[in-house]
């Protein structure tokens, strides 16, 4: 029916365009029209030789030779027109009349087009109503099924594991995946069965979605990626139905991947929310339980998902039979650091003197993410500076902006006003130098980057993965010098120091009821969070402690403040030289790279 009505759209076209093409070609040579009083007068002058009336038009032929088209009504024969003009009739007769009625093709456009072009808009009509709404029922069928978008073997930006540096450890562990999809007989020999689930957990930017791509192109199966969030929708079943059709699909495409980022947005524990067992959320979740525990033993489907949030999943789904292996997709130390810089600086043009390793060096904490952040945004830096090679200058500078966000040198800040920003600054710098167990200093600037007015950039040269109390004493000590070197020299403190003093009193909390770091307190923890959101927000929190050890937390935390204030005030009395040498430099060069810092200071003591 469809193919039919678009047939006879097109005929009805074509047959329109060929009718036009004949009337223009019809009156190729220009006849021209005159007046009904015109007419009359030629007659009463005997000029017309030869009329002929076809329905309301007269053909008029004149004794010379010309020829002329007059319009009458359509109602009113030749001969009574004539008549209520009182021509004569000896004058009439003279005249050769011929009277014709329409044929051929006006004919027939004259007798059907009045019936036939009401029904053809009607048609019209019905055949766009009937699509709309085939359109909205094809829709509304489609509405349960899978988004999830297929991406096949033989896609051109094929990723193995060689596009993924770092993560040698999750390697390992999913090339027995890649083994398994390859050659199934192999295990199904011995017994074994491959786990149905790998569930990925790293923070984010860490690269658990490149890597289950890299699993499935190391494999060349099709792989199939879907969101958590893209199952549940407003209507009651519409997530279960979607993970029915998401499970169907990947047996009819085995042995294949089908990896769920952002699990967490329907995995979270059942019974949590606020919407009771009939959440629709939980019944997507308990749809995904059923069909990952009812895989055939022999079919080669595997799921991967990703999450840097497992301490909220629901402990079915991490049951054996389900997820029953985990790949911890850790940040990246500084080999895999630079590992990761040279492969996402492929295509871009280095100069001869940059180093990786250096930037490697200057990027602890930094995730996969950040890294290729930091390589596109010296890429853009370089491009604006209208260069072709990117420097370390551009890098050193990207660094810098992805941690703290670009520089404002266009703020307007009045002499006092710098002057206080360099000696707090310097009082950062200063107290982070002498002080045994801090990071060295890397950067001072009094330029505003981002929400600060200035930065003090210290950085470790080695990864840590443990803190000793120690550091964290002189860490505190380190955020409220600013503030110290304020009250020192100003006798009174801004709010330059609103920051350090949040960072310090969050730090010192995190001593005392987390890392059970109190001498008075002793080992162990405080305050248990449970898991419980509502617009975005934790509401809930439980206190497994008493009012009475609430005030000597308050206690204890005001007693590390004022020691590291101490602490502090000493080392920028000890070495008010210094820091007036530093201020003065900042005031100058409005930067000081750690060369010059060192410089003024002298090299920092290694710590044993």
């Amino acid at each position: 029916m469809k193919n039919l009505v678009k047939n006879f759209l097109i005929f009805f076209l074509v047959f329109l365009i060929i009718a036009s093409l004949f009337s223009i070609l019809s009156n190729g040579s220009k006849i021209e029209t005159v007046g009904l009083e015109t007419l009359i007068s030629q007659i009463n002058a005997e000029q017309v030789s030869q009329v002929e009336v076809r329905g309301a038009e007269m053909k008029i032929t004149l004794i010379d030779g010309g020829q002329e088209t007059v319009k009458k009504e359509t109602g009113e024969s030749f001969s009574e027109l004539l008549k209520n003009f009182n021509v004569e009739a000896g004058k009439i007769a003279k005249i050769k009349i011929e009277v014709k009625e329409n044929e051929g093709l006006d004919f027939w456009l004259s007798a059907i087009l009045p019936f036939l072009i009401p029904f053809l808009l009607i048609g019209v009509f019905i055949y766009f109503m009937m699509k709309s709404v085939a359109g909205a029922n094809s829709k509304a069928m489609m509405f349960g099924q899978s988004q999830a978008r297929e991406f096949g073997q033989d896609q051109k930006n094929k990723i193995t594991f060689a596009d993924v540096a770092g993560a040698k450890e999750a390697k390992e562990e999913l090339k027995e995946v890649v083994e398994f999809l390859k050659h199934p007989k192999k295990f199904y020999e011995l017994g074994a069965r491959i786990p149905r689930g790998v569930l990925l957990l790293g923070s984010p930017g860490t690269g658990k979605t490149l890597m289950a791509r890299a699993v499935a192109g190391e494999a060349g199966v099709p792989f199939f990626h879907i969101s958590g969030s893209e199952f549940v929708e407003m209507f009651v079943g519409v997530g279960a139905s979607r993970v029915r059709d998401l499970f169907k699909r990947a047996k009819k495409n085995a042995p294949c991947i089908l990896f769920i980022d952002e699990i967490d947005a329907v995995g979270r524990r059942r019974g949590s929310g606020l919407g009771g067992s009939h959440d629709e959320r939980e019944q997507t979740l308990n749809q995904i339980l059923v069909e990952m525990d009812g895989f055939e033993v022999h079919t080669n489907v595997i799921v991967i998902a990703a999450t840097n949030r497992p301490d909220v999943l629901d402990p079915a789904l991490l049951r054996p039979g389900r997820f029953d292996r985990r790949v911890v997709i850790d940040e990246p130390d500084m080999k895999d650091r630079e590992e990761i810089l040279k492969v996402h600086a492929r295509q871009k043009p280095l100069a001869k003197e940059v180093s990786l390793r250096r930037i490697a060096e200057r990027t602890p904490g930094f995730s996969g993410a950040d890294l290729a952040n930091l390589l596109n945004e010296a890429a853009i830096l370089a491009a604006r500076r209208n260069k072709k090679m990117i420097e370390m200058d551009e890098l050193f500078e990207s660094i810098e902006k992805v941690m703290m966000g670009p520089e404002r040198r266009s703020r307007v800040i009045t002499e006092k006003e710098k002057k206080i920003t360099a000696y707090h600054e310097a009082g950062h710098a200063i107290v982070a130098h002498f002080l045994p167990h801090t990071d060295p200093i890397q950067k001072i600037s009094i330029i505003a980057r981002g929400q600060a007015g200035g930065y003090t950039l210290k950085l470790p040269t080695e990864d840590k993965h443990m803190h000793t109390k120690s550091e964290f004493v002189e860490e505190l000590a380190v955020l409220l010098a600013g503030h110290a070197a304020e009250k020192e020299i100003f006798g009174e403190v801004t709010t330059g120091a609103t920051s350090d003093l949040r960072r310090a009193t969050a730090l010192a909390r995190q001593l005392i009821t987390d890392y059970g770091m109190s001498e008075n307190l002793g080992p162990r923890t405080y305050g248990e969070k449970e898991e419980m959101i509502f617009l975005g927000r934790e509401i809930h929190e439980q206190r497994d402690y008493s009012e009475k050890i609430a005030e000597q937390i308050d206690k204890e935390i005001s007693h590390f403040i004022e020691q590291a204030v101490k602490e502090a005030k000493r080392i920028i009395v000890s070495e008010k030289e210094n820091l007036e040498k530093v201020v003065l430099a900042l005031l100058e060069k409005e930067t000081l790279e750690k060369e010059e810092f060192e410089k003024i200071v002298g090299e920092k003591e290694r710590k044993e």
